[in-house]
């Protein structure tokens, strides 16, 4: 019943730490939960992961025991924390855990701390986001190893878990102390080692902040240990991994400490994809609640005062509240010229005069070379190149200057936002002359390291962070939603059709506030005049379905070009879907629940939820065709709250009142003209 889903009603129960001894004394457990999830240690003879249970399914997701953690320090392959003795992998019985014994030559369990979760850099609400508390309510548990004496005396191991109010989840981390009077060296690590069962598998969502693309930090691999499973070769993927892919051959000196990336366990309660996919985002916006600002954007494509003004005043006439200068635009954020500083301060007041934010573009380091000196090395070849033909490399001497350059900038000029283009891809680098990285195997994490350390920098001056990947637990706002550069040459009705699929696809897994579209009002890697909307009042029909799906789904887009309208009927066009999003801005960047997916063939349909709100649902309904279409759309209404029924008005009209039936769907018979978008809001009956 909806009155008892974490997703429908907010769970607000505590997170707890208790410690329990067995009957007979000898065996000591700590539980971690939260209402939604347990995660239980055994502490004796070493700490170790027993249970890991979504509660209320009546499963638990473990068939086995496994180590906290597996480091290589120099050299040695050592585990952290973990039991030996299971008999059989295919199941874990909690009968047998008295049984089980320690290795020796692991790291060994020497106490626990519960302390409050720390936020992983600075934010403050802004932009109409969610009042969301920031670290989010919870309790971090912290267990400490102590090294094996043929390691290295003095190295500790902490292993951080974080649990949250409301959250069916798990964040955790590593840090290494080093007490001891000799430096370590940390070549490898895997933070996360879950032996899964197999029904539980597709149950079991994981992330981590160090993940980019074909870095596979997060990973369902073999389990060797496993003897009795069905794979005739024990190659089934059914353990979880959450791994450095390269290293991290970070240096601890004595007197130092070092930390890993977070991982993210989240655990689904069904197999159901938008059931998922909405636990996903409640993760985002419960850990990462930046994502959800969502101001309303232009990309103009020319830097100079006049241009730049003109955008500003056109944003402040129709209700836009942000202008960011592009790429190829001629911003330059890395000058340190006092002149153009100034000019671009100038920029800023008078954007702040208005109610509009600025800021710009800048390409950091992907497919831009700044001298070999500086610039990733190949490992296969020794000499400048990467993946993306070349690319600075983020440990070099250069970008410290680049990093002074730019946050100088923002700081003299009060810019408020930041677009970075190639942030940090998961480069390699194998100079051994970078001052920031030794070799080749710290190179990546050292690269993503500084780049999170920039972000962190940019949160803390309120910049609002626009990138091309997801640094969402880093700190950053939106990256690309279904973006593919080619798709906006084509065709003027073919890129709406193609842009609203990406949006109903990407919008699954991310919020409608976590991605930004594109529309092209000027040529943008080709297609001609086909494909543009300059004149835009030449071109009215497809520029306003283009604002009303983006509007409409509560995804913002980069509307690249001079000007957002050139004609009063522009201009209304324009103001008519502004004042929309306005109107109806909460429920339009809630969730959204997917009816039925843009084919060209008939209406399609987008419908928001949000049970906390008056207006419960927004359902955007669009007919591509070029024939009125009169049909009946099954709205699904679990997730807006209604049990029994609800009162659904067209646009501005009346409302009627419809019975939900036992799966809390409504049949809404729909009337839509040729080329026509309309909406309807619902509300409680």
């Amino acid at each position: 019943m909806t009155a008892s889903d974490w997703l429908v009603t907010r769970v607000h129960d505590p997170v707890t730490v208790r410690q329990s001894t067995k009957s007979n004394g000898a065996a000591r457990e700590l539980v971690l939960s939260n209402g939604l999830v347990r995660r239980a240690f055994r502490l004796d003879p070493n700490a170790a992961t027993v249970e890991l249970s979504r509660l209320g399914t009546d499963t638990s997701v473990l068939r086995g025991v496994k180590p906290e953690a597996v480091a290589e320090i120099d050299g040695v392959t050592v585990e952290i924390g973990g039991l030996k003795g299971q008999p059989d992998y295919a199941y874990l019985d909690p009968a047998g855990l008295s049984e089980l014994t320690a290795d020796p030559d692991a790291f060994q369990f020497v106490g626990y701390a519960v302390s409050e979760p720390e936020a992983p850099y600075e934010w403050r609400p802004a932009n109409h986001s969610a009042d969301a508390p920031f670290p989010a309510e919870g309790k971090r548990l912290t267990l400490e190893f102590a090294a094996p004496d043929s390691l290295a005396t003095g190295l500790r191991a902490l292993v951080h878990y974080e649990m949250y109010v409301g959250l069916p989840a798990l964040a955790k981390w590593l840090t290494f102390r080093n007490d001891g009077e000799a430096a370590v060296r940390i070549d490898g690590l895997v933070t996360e080692l879950l032996a899964v069962t197999e029904d539980e598998k597709p149950r079991v969502h994981v992330e981590s902040e160090f993940a980019f693309a074909g870095m596979d930090t997060t990973a369902w691999v073999p389990d060797a240990d496993y003897l009795t499973q069905v794979d005739y070769e024990y190659q089934s993927p059914i353990l979880l991994k959450s791994h450095y892919p390269l290293g991290p051959g970070a240096v601890v000196n004595p007197g130092e400490s070092w930390s890993s990336f977070r991982t993210v366990v989240l655990l689904h309660d069904a197999d159901d994809r938008e059931r998922q996919g909405l636990a996903r985002r409640r993760m985002y916006r419960t850990l990462a609640p930046q994502v959800t600002e969502n101001p309303v954007l232009m990309h103009v494509r020319s830097s100079d005062t006049d241009s730049v003004r003109a955008a500003i005043d056109q944003c402040a006439a129709v209700g836009f509240e942000m202008v960011i200068m592009t790429f190829g635009s001629g911003y330059n954020i890395e000058s340190e010229d006092a002149a153009y500083i100034g000019e671009m301060k100038a920029l800023a007041d008078y954007a702040h005069d208005k109610g509009i934010l600025l800021g710009g573009y800048t390409l950091m380091c992907a497919s831009r070379g700044v001298g070999a000196e500086h610039d990733c090395i190949s490992p296969d070849t020794g000499e400048p190149g990467s993946k993306f033909g070349q690319s600075a490399c983020l440990a070099s001497g250069w970008s410290d200057g680049y990093f002074e350059r730019v946050l100088n900038f923002i700081d003299r000029t009060g810019m408020d936002v930041i677009e970075t283009d190639g942030p940090y891809h998961g480069d390699v680098c194998a100079s051994t002359a970078h001052p920031h990285h030794d070799s080749l195997d710290d190179s990546q994490v050292r690269q993503w390291e500084r780049c999170a350390w920039f972000y962190r920098e940019c949160r803390k001056r309120g910049v609002y962070i626009n990138t091309p990947d997801t640094y969402f637990l880093s700190g950053s706002n939106k990256c690309g939603m279904g973006y593919r550069e080619t798709n906006f040459s084509l065709p003027r009705w073919r890129q709406i059709t193609i842009a609203r699929q990406n949006i109903y696809d990407a919008t699954y897994a991310m919020t409608p506030s976590m991605g930004w579209m594109f529309v092209p009002l000027v040529e943008y890697h080709g297609g001609g005049e086909a494909a543009i909307f300059e004149p835009l009042r030449d071109h009215l029909p497809g520029y306003e379905w283009y604002l009303a799906q983006n509007f409409g789904s509560g995804v913002q887009a980069c509307y690249r070009g001079p000007r957002l309208f050139d004609a009063p009927e522009t201009k209304a066009v324009v103001e008519k879907w502004t004042g929309f999003y306005h109107r109806y801005r909460p429920i339009l960047d809630s969730d959204i629940i997917h009816v039925r997916r843009a084919d060209g063939r008939s209406v399609d349909c987008m419908l928001h939820v949000n049970p906390e709100l008056g207006e419960k649902g927004l359902a955007m309904v669009f007919n591509p065709t070029d024939r009125h279409i009169e049909t009946t759309l099954r709205l699904p209404l679990y997730y807006t709250g209604l049990t029994r029924a609800a009162r659904i008005r067209e646009q501005d009209g009346g409302a009627t009142r419809h019975e939900l039936d036992r799966g809390y769907c409504v049949d809404l018979p729909v009337s839509v003209g040729a080329k026509a978008i309309t909406w309807f809001v619902i509300e409680a009956g």
